[in-house]
Formats: structure tokens, sequence, C-alpha cells
């Protein structure tokens, strides 16, 4: 078998896996019915199942997981993968935070189809699309502190769905955050591992503008999904 084939169908078979992970993507933000029923129903502060509910989101949180999959995806320093990371958390957490206590609510399919959107908008920067778009790349810096208010606010807006009690609700958010994070940092571990790895084998210059293809296709199928969401007659 040739380079070029063996290379060929390798691309195709990521392709593949992206496009049969594309249903899983479209439900990141599922929340079971266990877990919808203790938020709507706990009273006063509870510290450590917010903080579990929290983790469980994010490590569940597939739109979440797959921006950050595309940000630190050609980061090789840990200085560069914690400033980003730290970015995406604050920009998170002061939506999250600040949305539920000040009722600020949207769509929760619109939102969802914007925090799709800054998946596909990773997948572009990655594959030097906007760069050649635009004359020169976007602050990546900025985009990132940016689509985490976005992430938080999508989560603000589904906790307010929930109707929080009022008693406690300031420390159960701040446990839920911290949650978010220890989730953030579970998973990103695992996916720094696992790209680490990738990256000490040639097939990583040659795979890696497929990886972000599917990276795209994603983005572009959660946005698609949201938005027929927004648009059926039941949301009219």
């Amino acid at each position: 078998m040739t380079p070029s084939l063996s290379r060929t169908r390798a691309t195709a078979a990521l392709l593949a896996i992206g496009a049969s992970l594309l249903p899983a993507v479209a439900w990141a933000h599922g929340v079971t019915a266990g877990d919808k029923g203790y938020i709507m129903e706990t009273f006063g502060i509870r510290i450590v199942p917010f903080i579990y509910l929290g983790a469980k989101h994010m490590v569940t949180g597939y739109d979440h997981l797959l921006f950050l999959f595309g940000v630190i995806f050609y980061l090789y320093r840990l200085k560069d993968i914690g400033v980003y990371v730290t970015l995406f958390a604050l920009g998170h957490s002061i939506t999250l935070i600040a949305g539920v206590l000040a009722g600020v609510s949207i769509n929760v399919y619109l939102i969802d189809a914007i925090i799709g959107a800054s998946v596909a908008y990773k997948a572009l920067d990655n594959l030097g699309v906007l760069a050649k778009w635009f004359g020169r790349e976007p602050d990546p810096r900025a985009a990132t502190i940016v689509f985490g208010l976005c992430h938080g606010l999508g989560l603000a807006t589904k906790m307010l769905d929930f109707e929080l009690a009022k008693d406690g609700l300031l420390p159960n958010l701040l446990a839920f955050n911290i949650g978010v994070e220890i989730g953030q940092f579970l998973a990103l571990s695992v996916i720094l591992i696992a790209i680490s790895y990738w990256r000490r084998s040639t097939t990583f210059v040659r795979y890696a503008k497929a990886a972000n293809v599917v990276l795209l296709l994603s983005g572009v199928a959660l946005v698609v999904y949201q938005l027929n969401g927004y648009l059926s007659p039941s949301q009219g």
C-alpha cells in the first residue's frame, strides 16, 4: 500500500468517526432526569452535591471539551495551555454565576448554536482558514475568553430553567462552578496525555488537518441541529 493511499484511507476513517459522533455532540448539554429533579427540588446549601454536578456536566459536556481540544491542539508549552484554559474558565465562571444571579436567559437553542459555532471557529483557526479570510490571524486569547463567556451563559440559561431555590443559591452556584473547573481539569488531563502521545508519532503531522476537519464538522453539525430546534414549529 502506497503512503498516499494509506493517508487517504486514514483521513476517511477519521471523518467517518467524526460523523458517527455528531449525534452525541448534538446532545452535549443533556441533563439527566435525576440531576434535573435534584436541582429543582433541593433547598439550602449543598456544596458537595453541586461540586459533583458541575464536574459531571463538564466531563460529559462534549461541546466544551471539543472547543478546548481545538484550543490546545497546537499548544505545546504547559504555560501557554494554562493561560488559555484560565481565560476560558474566567469567561465561563463570570457568565455562569452572574447570569443566574441576574436572571439573564437566552433561548437555549440559540446559545447552544453559538457554542457550536465556537467549535467550528477554532477548527477553522487551526486550519489557517481565518488568517486567509481576514489577512491576519484573529487574537486567539480574545476569542477564547469571548467564547468562554458564551459557554458560561449557555449553562446559566439551563440552570435558570431549573428554578433554583434562593436559599443557598450563591454557595451552590460557586460549588457548581468549582465542580465545572475540576471536571475541566480531569478531562483536559486525559486529552493532554492522549495528544502528547500522538504528537510523538509521525501520524500527527499527517493527520492533524483531518482531525481539525472532523472538529469543524462537529461544530457545524451542532449549529445546524440547534438552529433546526429553534426554527421548529414547537418554538413558534
